[in-house]
């Protein structure tokens, strides 16, 4: 639950740290637009004030709705100055439009005693927030009227305009971080789903392998008992028994040990351990199994000690089930073991003259659950839990496991473990 918490929390701070950065971001755009905005303007005012400057049809008829002049012109003085306004009004929007200005506005054109006064007839309802840009007009249109004349430009909060202009990147990046932030909660809500499978399997499994510990203790204790007053004849059967007893015990300890593993919890207690007599040991009771089978077995141990970091319960169950493999997917096994020391290692290389292994299949094989498929019959029971547990045993101890195979040709497995002495 605590690295519940700390997940939540650490993806909770990205997200608003991201968030955070990205209005960051969104305030500097808006910065950089105002800072373009106002170069636009007064490129846009200069290039107004000099075309203003002279006379021509657009200033003469100015002029003449300023001073409410209408002899000129066969229209009243109301249609003058409300022509006047729609010309002004299409010069200005070119003249901005082609400074890079798309933003509304309106206008005013007086004198400093408002004497003359001519107005857009667009309004703008919030004045509070309207932005101002005077523009002090030089030439024939102050020289005709005798007086200072200013066309003031008024544009609306420009805020909305500038966000307007930016959502080619604010809506990308919200666009983003809602996928950023979808994808987490699923691979959250997946982790935690899986967690709790694994939490209910594991429970499970502990509870069946508990249930068959005891037959297998009853069926070891029978086997002793009866041993005691067994005959010669009887006693290699009662042996087998014993050891087949061992073997299933073991693999039930394995099955547990797997599931502590997915747990997290570390079933390693590694010492430094002389591993040449368990392996012996190991060898001959495998020979002994394969005895009264038509199995060729054969092993060769190198003289000296094989003093490794290791725990000799799990490293003698993971040779067994690598023996146990070739011998089971070989028709008429014919397995070598041979262990030396080389560069400061311990190398076990198990061969068998079986099936073979894909290359496809190579690359999968020490995943859990995985099984060498033949079209959609398993030959060999299992439930691809064997070489998983090999490859996590061999990882604990720091050391390497090679598989070399040809389809046809059977398998070479190589375990190297360092060597702590010698």
């Amino acid at each position: 639950m605590n690295k519940r918490n700390i997940y939540i929390g650490v993806f909770l701070i990205s997200v608003i740290g991201l968030s955070i950065v990205q209005y960051r971001y969104l305030e500097i755009g808006l910065s950089l637009a105002r800072v373009q905005f106002s170069k636009n303007l007064v490129a846009a005012g200069d290039e107004i004030r000099d075309d203003l400057t002279n006379r021509d049809q657009m200033t003469f008829l100015l002029g003449k709705a300023l001073q409410r002049d209408s002899t000129y012109f066969t229209l009243s003085i109301d249609s003058v100055q409300d022509a006047s306004r729609f010309f002004l009004n299409d010069f200005l929007t070119e003249r901005l439009v082609r400074n890079g200005i798309e933003a509304e506005f309106s206008y005013e054109l007086f004198s400093k005693d408002t004497s003359y006064y001519l107005k857009s007839t667009r309004t703008f309802s919030d004045r509070a927030r309207e932005v101002k840009y005077p523009i002090l007009l030089q030439g024939y249109l102050p020289d005709l009227l005798g007086e200072r004349l200013i066309l003031e430009l008024k544009f609306r909060d420009l805020r909305s305009y500038f966000l307007f202009q930016l959502n080619g990147l604010i809506l990308p990046s919200l666009l983003f971080l809602l996928g950023i932030v979808a994808v987490i909660i699923w691979i959250l809500r997946t982790y935690y789903w899986q967690r709790n499978l694994i939490t209910h399997t594991n429970e499970f499994i502990n509870n069946l392998t508990h249930e068959l510990k005891t037959p297998v203790f009853s069926i070891g204790l029978a086997s002793k008992l009866l041993s005691q007053k067994a005959t010669e004849d009887q006693k290699p059967v009662l042996e087998i028994i014993r050891q087949q007893t061992d073997r299933l015990s073991g693999h039930i300890d394995r099955v547990l040990d797997l599931a502590r593993m997915e747990s997290g919890k570390d079933i390693f207690n590694l010492s430094d351990t002389d591993f040449r007599p368990a392996l012996k040991q190991l060898c001959q009771d495998f020979s002994t199994l394969v005895s009264l089978e038509d199995v060729d077995f054969t092993y060769e141990l190198e003289e000296g000690a094989y003093v490794i970091r290791t725990e000799v319960f799990h490293l003698e169950n993971a040779i067994n089930n690598l023996l146990d493999n070739a011998k089971k997917y070989s028709d008429d096994p014919v397995i070598s073991l041979r262990a030396t020391r080389e560069n400061g290692y311990l190398v076990i290389r198990i061969q068998d003259n079986g099936r073979g292994i894909s290359p496809e299949d190579q690359k999968r094989i020490f995943k859990k659950y995985f099984r060498v498929g033949e079209g959609d019959i398993h030959k060999v029971k299992g439930y691809g839990l064997g070489l998983s547990y090999v490859k996590k045993v061999i990882d604990a101890m720091k050391g390497k496991i090679n598989l070399q195979s040809k389809l046809g040709e059977g398998t070479l497995v190589s375990i190297q473990i360092p060597l702590t002495h010698g």
